[in-house]
């Protein structure tokens, strides 16, 4: 039952039915849960890492993810967008977080060396980062409707291949193609031809769907023995006492910067879905909130936080903007968190599932990209026309033939492996530089 007050009258605001809340909490987290477990995945297979060092990185991301989420949406006095953002580890950070931990003279230390440096320089970075956060005004100059739009296809296009390869995680079982193609073809029907709770709840319930496909046709077992406690309680610091070094921290300052393009684009593309338009002060809430996740990430043992762009998309799709949704959704991820139980039994969902729903979500998140950048002149030789089109390309190079750009520093790594960063930025700069910014603050924030 949804709340008469007048201040939750507003979508943002709005307190749904606690069943209905709760679907499309658990379906935020579904869409986002491959992403947010893939970073320490990688990260721990990078660095030989053992499973239960590899477990717990997983653990204190996704109790991170979720108080993060619950930061940026209730927000905290100065901390917080108060906007539907979910957050998560940024892919940016995989280069950077294992260049450290792999230092020879970390490693010549013994132990976890490695990793508490990493620990260090990203609480620094994000006590940095919220200092900066006062600089929201500037930033948010940087963000006209053909950064974000152009920003926004990059998303879409680079995320598509980690759909691909989730229908793909297992070659050997022949069935992956038709689960995923299961998924899509009911989450397309539901979204088409649904109404209301249904219509809003398409992605959750065609993965529900799949699950269903693939317990008949024997890809899936459900079973209780030799699963983690039902409970666990991660301590802080869980590889040590930090340690401090000047060129980690260095390091890991610049890429949270470099993951404020995303943050901050998606910032703006929910304000305008929400009608709440990202204000220089908004901005400054967001980034000082990223900052603080990203504080409470090294304390826990995980890595920088940003805004979620899978996330985004569901917002396009589901026409469901209330921020309290999402930060149950965040609820449920500390859930997770706190449970290696439950947080075992969602990782044994069969990845085609995710990716049938990802190819869904993805190609809206592109078509968002191009309803964005609609309106703005893209005539043939325009400076618009050439600001999208170059920084798509430089976004797909980087996606495809990352070796082109191999004589680039090593220090350039957490843009030029990053897509949606390289991408963003390329959009950024060729807007500044062949586009003539408005003055009028209000000539950002003109989204349809």
């Amino acid at each position: 039952m949804q709340s008469s007050s007048p201040a939750l009258q507003d979508p943002v605001d709005a307190l749904l039915a606690p069943g209905r809340m709760l679907l499309l909490a658990a379906q935020h987290v579904l869409v986002m849960y491959t992403g947010v477990i893939a970073v320490p995945l990688v990260i721990g297979s990078t660095l030989h890492l053992s499973a239960h060092q590899v477990a717990t990185l997983i653990q204190a991301d996704l109790l991170t993810c979720g108080l993060a989420t619950l930061v940026q949406t209730i927000g905290l006095g100065n901390f917080g967008a108060r906007l539907p953002l979910m957050q998560g580890v940024s892919f940016a950070v995989i280069s950077c977080v294992t260049g450290i931990a792999s230092n020879p003279d970390l490693l010549a230390q013994g132990g976890d060396a490695g990793l508490r440096a990493v620990y260090g320089s990203v609480i620094v970075a994000g006590l940095i980062a919220m200092l900066a956060a006062r600089l929201g005004g500037y930033i948010t100059r940087l963000f006209p409707p053909v950064v974000v739009g152009t920003s926004l296809m990059i998303m879409g296009l680079s995320l598509l291949p980690v759909a691909a390869t989730n229908i793909a995680a297992d070659a050997s079982s022949p069935g992956n193609g038709g689960l995923a193609a299961a998924v899509l073809v009911v989450t397309i029907a539901l979204s088409v031809w649904g109404k209301g709770t249904v219509r809003n709840l398409a992605v959750f319930l065609g993965v529900v769907s799949g699950l269903i496909l693939a317990v008949l046709m024997g890809r899936l077992h459900p079973h209780l023995g030799g699963m983690p406690p039902a409970i666990a309680i991660l301590p802080p610091f869980p590889f040590g006492r930090p340690s401090f070094h000047l060129a980690p921290i260095l390091g890991m300052t610049i890429v949270v910067a470099i993951t404020w393009v995303e943050s901050v684009g998606d910032a703006v593309i929910v304000g305008e879905m929400c009608q709440r338009p990202a204000t220089p002060t908004r901005i400054g809430q967001l980034l000082r909130a990223d900052g603080l996740a990203t504080l409470i990430g090294g304390i826990m043992g995980s890595f920088p936080y940003t805004a979620f762009s899978e996330n985004v998309a569901l917002l396009g799709i589901t026409g469901v903007r209330s921020r309290w949704v999402v930060a149950l959704a965040g609820g449920l991820l500390i859930c997770l968190g706190l449970s290696p139980f439950l947080a075992a039994t969602v990782a044994a969902i069969p990845s085609p599932l995710a990716g049938g729903a990802g190819m869904f979500i993805f190609s809206s998140l592109f078509m968002v990209g191009i309803k964005t950048i609609a309106s703005i002149d893209l005539a043939p030789g325009r400076p618009t026309t050439l600001v999208a089109g170059l920084s798509v390309a430089m976004a797909m190079t980087v996606s495809t033939s990352p070796a082109v750009l191999g004589f680039m520093p090593a220090w350039c790594a957490p843009v030029t492996e990053s897509p949606v960063i390289m991408g963003s930025l390329c959009a950024i700069v060729l807007n500044l530089l062949l586009v003539r910014a408005p003055k009028d603050e209000s000539a950002y924030h003109g989204l349809s």
